[in-house]
């Protein structure tokens, strides 16, 4: 009997069929840990992007955005740790040659590392060796030591090395958080599941300073904030889960991330850390910058800021949305079995296409008037026009990219100015006014709820 659940090879095969995501450099055998985003993939990732910048920078009054730049002074990461701490300990097959993440169970058991044998073939394995993640290269016309600098492991150290001009020249005062979407590199050795793990990645972070002591109860405002944020949107909350860092990070007071349930199990989608005063008191010491508070509310008093962060995979998201939207749905019980629809419950909000507008026939002036529909809908949605094929064929197209709303023109649009207004998830069908269409797409999208 066929299998209808959610898989990644599934979740891979719709992305490339559907353009959503491609392998990187593809016709030349590909880029590993690298990917394109098609046109549906760009937009789903960026509407994903926007939902949290609002959730943000619109939504809280005291949060402002920030873009640093890729390409930072090379003290910054010393200041950081990442030259000296940011490395995962490898081990390799001396026999067949494969690598492993030492510390990661779901690459190699601990047993498999203590016997140093390999999960694989059985051989022998390497002693543990560290391997630094970031990427290296080299500025201005020599290649030397003077030379040295790297592309940016995270987005963070940019918020905190502007975290005094953006207080000063917006007026800030603490509590205030700082939010930046942005590219970050890791030469991950052992990149896997997709775009779950890769060498170029998108994060979504806000920094939030606050007053030492107050640090406590915003870690906790935050935990519930974040929590909150995916049901919002559509994820269910069975999929979610905490997971508390027993082991810290050296800059760490408490650490927890939000796990999602992917095909291949939970796994980390979003952390929420104390980082207490570490990252701007390693800055202060490095730089020899003063990057105190000065607290003018209560008599000038002055103190490195606690910072409370929120850091989330863009691309990391991307995939977790396709995940649990994707169902093989039976469609009607008529004695078929093969009656079976692929679709993507995403969120209006997030589907790369709200409305797609199509013509029941492509002659008798179907096709002018629903491109005229069209005009009047792209101010306001992302739109797809189709006139190719039978009418359910192209709903099931539809259903396979997410597209939460379809326009059919037909006959009586001609006449009467109806047209009908098909729903995805429901696959209920309704006439309506071509006058009512902007308004009633707009309340549908407000109120929806996933099923």
């Amino acid at each position: 009997m066929e299998n209808h659940a959610v898989s990644m090879e599934k979740i891979v095969s719709l992305c490339k069929r559907r353009g959503f995501v491609f392998q990187s450099s593809e016709i030349y055998g590909g880029q590993n840990g690298a990917w394109d985003y098609g046109p549906l993939g760009i937009a789903l990732k960026n509407n994903i992007q926007k939902a949290w910048w609002k959730e943000m920078t619109q939504l809280h009054d005291n949060i402002v955005g920030l873009d640093a730049a890729i390409l930072m002074h090379p003290r910054v990461w010393e200041a950081s740790g990442h030259v000296a701490n940011f490395s995962d300990p490898l081990v390799d097959c001396k026999d067949c040659k494969s690598r492993f993440r030492a510390d990661d169970d779901t690459q190699i058991s601990p047993e498999n590392v203590e016997k140093r044998t390999c999960p694989k073939c059985g051989g022998p394995l390497t002693e543990p060796r560290s391997f630094n993640l970031m990427f290296k290269t080299s500025i201005g016309p020599a290649e030397d030591s003077s030379s040295v600098i790297y592309l940016r492991p995270e987005t963070a150290q940019g918020i905190y090395v502007n975290y005094k001009n953006i207080a000063q020249s917006n007026r800030l005062k603490i509590p205030f958080g700082i939010a930046q979407v942005g590219k970050a590199f890791r030469n991950e050795i052992v990149t896997k599941n997709f775009i779950f793990r890769t060498c170029e990645f998108e994060q979504m972070e806000m920094q939030f300073f606050v007053k030492p002591g107050e640090d406590e109860n915003f870690f906790e405002y935050w935990r519930e904030q974040r929590m909150s944020y995916y049901p919002k949107y559509g994820i269910r909350k069975d999929k979610l889960r905490w997971h508390h860092h027993d082991k810290l990070a050296h800059y760490a007071k408490d650490a927890y991330d939000i796990e999602f349930e992917f095909p291949m199990g939970f796994q980390e989608l979003e952390g929420i850390h104390n980082r207490t005063d570490f990252d701007l008191t390693q800055h202060t010491e490095y730089s020899g910058k003063d990057l105190q508070y000065i607290d003018q509310d209560n008599g000038n008093e002055r103190f490195i800021p606690y910072i409370i962060e929120t850091s989330a995979g863009l691309t990391r998201n991307v995939l977790m949305f396709l995940c649990d939207a994707y169902e093989e749905e039976k469609v009607a019980d008529k004695g078929n079995d093969d009656d079976w629809r692929t679709v993507l419950h995403f969120h209006p909000s997030i589907a790369p296409v709200t409305v797609a507008v199509l013509p029941l026939m492509k002659k008798d002036g179907l096709a002018e008037l629903a491109k005229e529909i069209q005009g009047e809908l792209k101010e306001e949605f992302m739109t797809d026009y189709d006139q190719s094929g039978a009418i359910g064929k192209r709903y099931r197209r539809q259903d396979e990219i997410g597209t939460p709303f379809c326009i059919t023109i037909d006959y009586d649009s001609k006449e009467d100015n109806t047209v009908t207004l098909r729903f995805r998830d429901s696959m209920e069908q309704v006439r309506i006014a071509r006058s009512d269409l902007v308004s009633r797409i707009r309340a549908e999208i407000k109120s929806y709820s996933r099923a």
